[in-house]
């Protein structure tokens, strides 16, 4: 089936259901270097880079060649904090990017739409008290769309990550819907989930300011994982550690398993920026967490080039590990700088491989979305939709806190 990937980063949601089988035939992205990345990954699809609502004429994104339908519209529009104009409530999807995601519904009337955001979006109110969730949903139901939402756990679907993520998936009103068979089910037991270790042990063992951005691998595949990561790479791209002063290091140094920079003695805390005979006094908790190999990781954040500590070195992660860690195989290459300064407006490695959404758990939506079409005919509709029976949110919340 044919996707179009509109919000598009670099690629992780595209990558995802291309496992699947499915071709992107179109993307959209607006940042340089993500686009890079997307475009250096996904030759074969038709990027369009330039700000979405500049997008006048959606047939003409089309590549000259391609006749067939398309199939499925892909992509997580920041629905939160963006207003388009003046006196519009920021906190309204329907004054926001969002609503450039249903217009490309409309055009294409595709099969199915999945649309991505973070958990918050469920406690989400307008400033009028209504909440953004129903909206969202009213919106694809009047797009021609039954849809609901589910919060999904990365980790149990082979990603090296405890990443909670909400994703709706709608389909035309036409089709029945069945929510327990629309999304899929967890596929990895808490107790046989890919723990840190598991997800990076094999990469070179390099410590602050030491890497390049081609290494060979320093020894064979330890487990499953590790292969998969390996297939069809000649070695390992953008494995290089950040320089750290030796008072970091020192810092990090007495930083255990589950700690942070919280935890370290008055001697480790932080200086005063401009007087470093001065602590700041300043302590961000979240920050230089030293996380357990035994584990699956905590969320890969935008900013986890400083949240985490690699579990036996003395630094941070290298956005290679943040990229196993999300489930990017080594031969995925991400392009632009590794971090930035405030002052530069494109994302980072760092900053797209967080942003991105996890290939492997894309993936298992979209192989579960192309066996749900295959089966169309021996499904029934559950009802559990907005746009055919509209149930409470209240209920759609117990409903998550028993299965997850």
């Amino acid at each position: 089936m044919n996707i179009i990937d509109l919000f598009a980063g670099c690629g992780g949601m595209s990558l995802g259901f291309h496992m699947a089988g499915f071709k992107s035939v179109v993307a959209n992205e607006i940042d340089d270097w993500a686009g890079d990345t997307y475009e250096h990954n996904h030759p074969a699809t038709h990027l369009i880079r330039k700000d979405i609502r500049e997008i006048n004429d959606w047939d003409a994104c089309l590549p000259p060649s391609f006749k067939a339908r398309i199939d499925g519209v892909v992509g997580g529009p920041p629905c939160q904090g963006f207003s388009l104009s003046g006196n519009r409530d920021a906190r309204d999807p329907r004054n926001s990017l969002f609503m450039e995601f249903v217009r490309c519904l409309k055009h294409f009337m595709p099969r199915f739409f999945v649309m991505e955001n973070v958990p918050g979006l469920l406690s989400m109110r307008t400033a009028q008290g209504n909440s953004v969730i129903e909206i969202i949903l009213s919106e694809c139901a009047s797009a021609g769309y039954k849809a609901t939402y589910s919060i999904l756990n990365a980790a149990e679907y082979g990603v090296p990550q405890l990443r909670e993520r909400v994703f709706i998936i709608g389909i035309q009103k036409q089709y029945p819907y069945s929510k327990l068979r629309i999304f899929p089910q967890p596929q990895v037991p808490s107790e046989k989930q890919i723990t840190v270790d598991l997800a990076i042990g094999d990469l070179p063992p390099i410590e602050s300011g030491e890497g390049t951005e081609f290494q060979k691998y320093f020894s064979t595949p330890q487990n499953a994982y590790q292969e998969w990561a390996r297939h069809n790479s000649a070695g390992v791209y953008n494995h290089v550690a950040m320089r750290h002063t030796q008072r970091l290091i020192d810092r990090f140094k007495v930083i255990q398993h589950g700690q942070s920079v919280a935890d370290v003695p008055h001697e480790h805390s932080a200086l005063k920026r401009g007087d470093p005979k001065v602590k700041s006094g300043k302590v961000y908790s979240q920050n230089n967490m030293r996380v357990y190999g035994d584990a699956p990781s905590p969320t890969v954040a935008a900013s986890f080039q400083s949240n985490f500590i690699h579990p036996h070195l003395n630094r941070n992660f290298t956005a290679r590990e943040g990229a196993r860690l999300q489930s990017f195989p080594d031969n995925y290459i991400f392009k632009g700088k590794r971090t930035t300064m405030s002052w530069e407006k494109s994302l980072s490695q760092y900053q797209q491989i967080g942003n991105a959404v996890p290939p492997l758990l894309a993936k298992a939506i979209a192989k579960n979305i192309a066996q749900y079409f295959e089966k169309i005919d021996t499904i029934a509709d559950d009802g559990k939709c907005f746009g055919s029976v509209q149930l409470s949110l209240f209920s759609e919340k117990q409903e998550h806190s028993s299965v997850f």
